[in-house]
């Protein structure tokens, strides 16, 4: 009888252990599939911006005799597409709250990679004159709308299936993909910039958005394979559905959007300006694109495993503290950046932009998704997020490059900018003050 115990001590550790082993290859799968998927989309969304940086200013953009004037224009564009996100995040919210989380995410795929697509085969300003930029504009709107809904759903693939106490690692994740999307648009584009600059401007530019048509059929096959988030399916059974999934959320959690509001400005506003409007410094300044180029994706590779690391810390220390690390750094390292730029040494342009992306916005956008997430309720979470994360994202990313432009234009320095950049780490500082710890939330 003394053994009975025991053989059933052993039994019940075999079950838990295979279901932690079940778990954890399931989490594997979801991490795997959701990665890849983001990574994708975001691919298609961050061309847009390269290009708008080193080729859209000057095809499709009239310059007139500044050439930062066609870029501004260019950045012009790039932000229309950061105000229709609201309304993907509307209407992808309101989809991913009723009807679920992989649906809505394979419709995000399937606009992006058409509008994409269709970018690489637009004709420029000089073969059929304004149509050109209209154009470019109808598919930018199309892009941010499908960027819009495409955040929250893909986090929320992952942190509603992860166990509470790994959410800030699990969830960290999700922004792996959207790094990788970044470091891929940019591979390409370094990539095609070593054609003959004739061919690249002639041809060689459009390559990049032509190859979304296939990255369009992975991507798609891979959202369709995944299943439904754990939180998400357990709140549809119990029947936890709103009806108005957008106008329950602004109801219920009307100070958590704007918490969300304000963690993102700092992330998104000081990501564009360091990630897009840096190509246009350097630029500015005689610093070969390939060296600026190179820069940003070795600075985006050290930020996909920087992320992970601060998610994980997040779990450890809370998700305030690592998001206050890059809020802070943000606001040090804003005039020392530009000054490391200046020398025009590679060592230091390099040393400029590890500052800038894995310690600062890797800080931020690797605690963001379990910290934004933790915030709303399973059945408005989609539409709460996107809300907070989407109409933030017009004002910081949506202008910052837009405006870091315009001011170099007009001082010719880096000065104004620097002082953009302190602007946005406060605002997100202050919003921090106001966010409540949500490391130990669970799952509602």
């Amino acid at each position: 009888m003394a053994d009975i115990p025991a053989a059933h001590h052993a039994v019940s550790n075999g079950t838990a252990d295979s279901a932690t082993a079940f778990d954890d290859k399931a989490m594997r799968r979801i991490v795997i599939a959701s990665v890849a998927g983001n990574a994708l989309e975001w691919y298609d969304f961050f061309l847009y911006g390269t290009a708008a940086a080193l080729v859209f200013g000057e095809l499709f953009f009239p310059k007139g005799t500044d050439p930062l004037i066609g870029t501004m224009v260019a950045f012009a564009g790039f932000a229309i597409g950061f105000a229709a996100r609201p309304f993907g995040g509307i209407l992808f919210g309101h989809i991913g709250d009723r009807y679920g989380r992989r649906g809505a995410l394979v419709w995000t795929l399937s606009i992006m990679g058409a509008a994409t697509f269709l970018i690489g085969l637009l004709p420029t300003y000089a073969q059929i004159g304004l149509w050109a930029p209209a154009l470019m504009v109808v598919l930018r709107l199309l892009q941010g709308i499908a960027s819009g809904g495409e955040w929250g759903g893909g986090v929320l693939m992952i942190s509603e299936s992860a166990p509470p106490h790994k959410r800030g690692f699990y969830a960290s994740w999700s922004q792996i993909g959207v790094g990788a999307g970044f470091v891929l648009s940019a591979a390409v584009f370094f990539a095609v910039q070593a054609l003959p600059r004739a061919q690249f401007m002639s041809w060689g530019w459009r390559i990049p958005f032509l190859a979304s048509v296939l990255i369009f059929g992975v991507g798609v096959y891979i959202r369709s394979t995944l299943p439904e988030s754990k939180e998400f399916a357990k709140a549809a059974a119990a029947g936890r559905r709103a009806h108005m999934p957008v106008l329950e959320v602004i109801r219920r959690h009307p100070k958590e959007i704007l918490m969300a509001m304000g963690l993102r400005v700092a992330e998104n506003g000081g990501s564009y300006i360091f990630l897009a409007f840096s190509l246009v410094y350097g630029k500015f300044i005689g610093i070969p694109s390939q060296v600026m180029l190179a820069g940003v994706m070795v600075s985006m590779c050290v930020e996909l495993c920087a992320m992970l690391l601060w998610g994980r810390l997040s779990d450890r220390i809370g998700r305030k503290p690592v998001y206050m690390i890059g809020a802070l750094g943000l606001v040090v390292i804003a005039f020392p950046f530009f000054w490391l730029l200046d020398t025009k040494a590679p060592v230091l342009i390099w040393l400029a932009l590890l500052l800038a992306n894995p310690i600062c916005h890797g800080a931020m956008i690797g605690t963001q998704p379990s910290l934004m997430g933790e915030l709303f309720s399973t059945e408005v979470r989609y539409s709460g997020m996107a809300l907070g994360h989407e109409i933030a994202s017009v004002f910081a990313g949506g202008l910052s490059p837009l405006i870091a432009t315009a001011l170099l234009e007009h001082y010719r320095a880096a000065w104004p900018v620097a002082l953009l950049l302190m602007a946005l780490g406060m605002i997100t500082v202050i919003s921090l003050l106001f966010t409540h710890e949500t490391a130990r939330r669970r799952a509602l």
